[in-house]
C-alpha cells in the first residue's frame, strides 16, 4: 500500500469534495493507496501546498497555475508540474462589496485590497484596474491568509480574491452583497486554480501511482456528481466549524457544471495555459519565458 499526503490549497472545502469522498468511500483504498490529507489550519498556512511539496513534506498540492510558473523560473527551480486540474472553468474573481462605491475595477484606484501574498497576484489585480481604465494604484495589505476574507465582510479592506463557490455562497449566508470582477472581463487569460500538483522527478519514479492517485480521485468527483446527497453529507463532516452555517448545496450547484465529465475530467487545455504563460511574461511578470506546455499534463489522467 503507498501512502501519498496531499497538501490543500484551504481549509475544506466545496474544491476539495471529490478528494474526502474518495478517501470515505474507499476509493483510495480499492487503489493502494493512503492518502493523507493535510490542512493548511494546522499551521496557519506558514508554508504553501507547492512548498510541502518542493520540501519533501507533501507529494501532491492543490495550488493555482501561478505556483507551476513561479516555481520552474525561481532562482533554484523546481520541476513542479499538474497532473489535474479540479474546475475545468475559473470560479474565482475579485470582489468588492456590493453595497459599497466601487462599481468597477477603476474604482479601485486609491482603495485597499487584502492580498494572499501570491506571486504575480498584486500585479495581475493592478492590470485588471489598468484595463478598465484606472492607474492601478492600489493599496496593498498582507493580512493574515486565514483571515483575509473576513477583512472584506468587516470592512477592514475592500477588495480581495474569493472563489464564487465558496466565499461567494458564505456570503449569500451572511447577506453580504458583492461585486464581481472575472479576470476574463478585463482582457486577461487565467489558466486553472485549483491544480493537482507534484514534483516532475517524484511522478516519472512512480508514474503508476499517480495514475492510481488520479483514478480513485476522479471517481470521487464523478461519484459526487451522481450522489449528491451522499457526497454533501461526507463533505459536511470535514468543514471547520467556522464553515458549518454555509450552504454547501448551494456551493455544489454552482460547483458540478464545471467539474467535467468522464471523458473531461482533470483535463487541461495547451492553449489555455499558453496564454496566460504569455501574458505573464508579456507584462513583465516574469523575466524568463517558460514552456507552457512544461507545466502539465493530461498523460496520467485515467
Amino acid at each position: 500500500m503507498d501512502t501519498l499526503k496531499l497538501a490543500l490549497d484551504w481549509t475544506p472545502n466545496i474544491n476539495h469534495i471529490g478528494i474526502f469522498v474518495a478517501e470515505h468511500q474507499g476509493f483510495y483504498r480499492d487503489h493502494d493507496l493512503t492518502v493523507e490529507i493535510l490542512d493548511p489550519s494546522t499551521d496557519n498556512y506558514a508554508t504553501t501546498p507547492a512548498k510541502l511539496v518542493e520540501t519533501g513534506r507533501a507529494h501532491v498540492a492543490l495550488c493555482p497555475t501561478e505556483s507551476l510558473i513561479s516555481y520552474r523560473t525561481k532562482a533554484e527551480p523546481f520541476p513542479l508540474i499538474a497532473i489535474a486540474a479540479l474546475l475545468q472553468e475559473d470560479l474565482s474573481a475579485i470582489a468588492v462589496r456590493g453595497d459599497g462605491p466601487i462599481h468597477t475595477p477603476r474604482d479601485l484606484d486609491g482603495k485597499t485590497y487584502a492580498s494572499y501574498q501570491a506571486r504575480y497576484e498584486d500585479e495581475i489585480v493592478k492590470q485588471v484596474i489598468r484595463n478598465d481604465g484606472g492607474r492601478g494604484d492600489l493599496h496593498l495589505e498582507y493580512p493574515e491568509k486565514l483571515g483575509i476574507w473576513d477583512t472584506l465582510v468587516e470592512r477592514t479592506y475592500d477588495a480581495t480574491w474569493v472563489f464564487r463557490n465558496w466565499e461567494g455562497v458564505e456570503a449569500e449566508a451572511l447577506d453580504v452583497p458583492l461585486r464581481y470582477f472575472d479576470l476574463k472581463d478585463y482582457d486577461i487569460p487565467y489558466g486553472y486554480s485549483p491544480v493537482l500538483a507534484v514534483s516532475e522527478t517524484d511522478m516519472r519514479e512512480h508514474t503508476n501511482r499517480y495514475k492510481r492517485f488520479l483514478d480513485a480521485t476522479k471517481r470521487g468527483y464523478m461519484f459526487t456528481q451522481e450522489n449528491p446527497g451522499e457526497a454533501l453529507s461526507i463533505l459536511t463532516h470535514e468543514l471547520p466549524e467556522r464553515d458549518r452555517h454555509i450552504s454547501i448545496k448551494r456551493a455544489l450547484a454552482l460547483t458540478t457544471p464545471y467539474l467535467g465529465d468522464p471523458d473531461t475530467w482533470g483535463r487541461m487545455d495547451g492553449m489555455r495555459m499558453t496564454g496566460f504563460v504569455d501574458w505573464i511574461y508579456r507584462h513583465g511578470l516574469e523575466s524568463k519565458r517558460v514552456p507552457a506546455r512544461s507545466l502539465f499534463t493530461n498523460d496520467l489522467l485515467p
